[in-house]
C-alpha cells in the first residue's frame, strides 16, 4: 500500500489530508475553476482539487491506512 494517493496531477501524502469534501463545490461564480471537484483540504491551509472518483478512492486509501472501515464493536484509541 502506498502512503500516496493522486489527485489530479498530483501525488498527496495521505498523512497530510485533514478533510475531504462530501459535496461537491458550487459557488456560482462565471470565472470558477473546481465547479462539481471536491475539496481536499491539507495540512497549512492548503488545498487540492479531486473529481468524484478521485476523491472516491482517496476515502478508500484513507480508511485501508488508518486500518479498514470502523464497524460495529470497533475501538479508536
Amino acid at each position: 500500500m502506498s502512503v500516496f494517493c493522486l489527485i489530479d496531477d498530483k501525488h498527496v501524502p495521505l498523512y497530510r489530508v485533514i478533510w475531504v469534501a462530501a459535496t461537491p463545490h458550487f459557488c456560482g461564480e462565471d470565472d470558477c475553476q473546481c465547479e462539481g471537484d471536491y475539496e481536499v483540504r491539507l495540512e497549512q491551509g492548503e488545498v487540492v482539487w479531486a473529481n468524484k472518483d478521485e476523491r472516491d478512492a482517496l476515502l478508500r486509501a484513507l480508511e485501508e491506512w488508518a486500518g479498514g472501515p470502523a464497524g460495529p464493536g470497533d475501538t479508536w484509541e
